[in-house]
């Protein structure tokens, strides 16, 4: 019976230590991710601004809105100097599919590039507002696919680096919760081979500046890719906006408060920024290539490592809720 009685006491004391071991995992965990909580519950209505992504006008260029983007359109070459739009976290979740259907833009009074052009060019026809930021609309999507909004891209630049940025820009506007975004052709840097009847300018650059607005808090980076694939690190591409702005000679984000403007766009630090492609829940994706764009800058073990804890941070946040343990948590510091 005394048997009996020191395994049952024996089983107790192991599952109290396990228990004990368990609420010090959790709380180690809670710990690790209680800076990610302003990310989950950040609400894409804060610090909205209409308009904000517009840059300054260009002289003698046409200003062309369509559903969800506003471009400004460079006629002496056939192409966009510039695609401006938003991006929310509740857009990127759209689910819309893509329907390729490519077409002239009827908005282009002066007539844009067609299909032509781009036939047996052996260049993509590389869209700078993707349609992958689209999916919240058909409509939005489909008027992605106006030639007016493409450009001359070597196919392997706009299959590989280009689309990795597109993707990574998709997961900084989840992870913020709003961004403004202006994207386009470097034009500046002629003369350059042309294609079709249209002779549409092919550029040797693009760029792309991205907003996080917050007042005080505001933050910007751009990009400067030369049009061709590379197995560079996307942070090795990063400018401030400053920089961008004197490669292209525009003029971004004028509607900032001057204070703030020269703020964010003297500099540009890539550690405010998640490099880490976007994929929509049930995706798989490429391990190799995910691990690329992050900038790999940390092994596969780190990767996982930061999977488990954005799963954990999910889990916590539901869970806290559910209790209503939220203001405790909060005292001890854990979220």
């Amino acid at each position: 019976m005394g048997r009996k009685k020191n395994k049952k006491h024996r089983i107790l004391r192991k599952v109290i230590s396990l228990l004990v071991i368990f609420l010090i995992l959790f709380m180690l965990m809670c710990f690790l991710t209680k800076d990610m909580e302003g990310n989950a519950e950040s609400t894409p209505g804060d610090w909205a601004v209409a308009g904000l992504e517009l840059p300054a006008p260009i002289d003698g260029e046409e200003i062309i809105k369509h559903t969800g983007y506003t471009l400004s359109y460079n006629e002496e070459h056939e192409l966009p100097s510039y695609v401006a739009y938003e991006l929310t976290r509740e857009e990127v979740l759209g689910n819309t599919a893509r329907d390729d259907n490519f077409r002239e833009d009827p908005y282009v009074r002066t007539g844009s590039a067609t299909l032509e052009d781009y036939r047996g060019s052996g260049y993509d026809r590389g869209h700078l507002a993707p349609a992958a930021d689209f999916k919240w609309s058909e409509k939005a999507m489909d008027d992605t696919f106006y030639m007016s909004n493409m450009a001359p891209q070597d196919p392997s630049f706009n299959r590989g680096i280009w689309a990795d940025l597109e993707a990574v820009v998709r997961n900084m506007a989840y992870d913020e919760g709003r961004i403004y975004i202006v994207t386009g052709p470097v034009l500046t840097d002629g003369p350059y081979e042309t294609i079709g009847d249209s002779e549409v300018s092919v550029p040797k650059e693009f760029y792309k500046v991205i907003l996080k607005y917050e007042g005080d808090e505001s933050k910007a980076i751009g990009f400067l890719l030369e049009n061709k694939n590379s197995k560079r690190d996307l942070e090795s591409f990063a400018k401030s906006v400053d920089e961008i702005e004197e490669v292209t000679g525009i003029d971004f984000f004028p509607k900032l408060d001057d204070a703030i403007e020269e703020k964010v766009e003297k500099k540009e630090d890539v550690s405010d920024w998640t490099f880490r492609i976007y994929l929509p829940d049930g995706a798989d994706g490429d391990e190799e290539a995910i691990a690329y764009v992050s900038g790999g800058s940390g092994s596969a073990l780190e990767g996982a490592f930061e999977f488990l804890l954005l799963e954990f941070n999910d889990i916590k946040l539901s869970l806290i809720d559910e209790l209503g343990l939220k203001p405790l948590f909060q005292a001890l510091g854990l979220i």
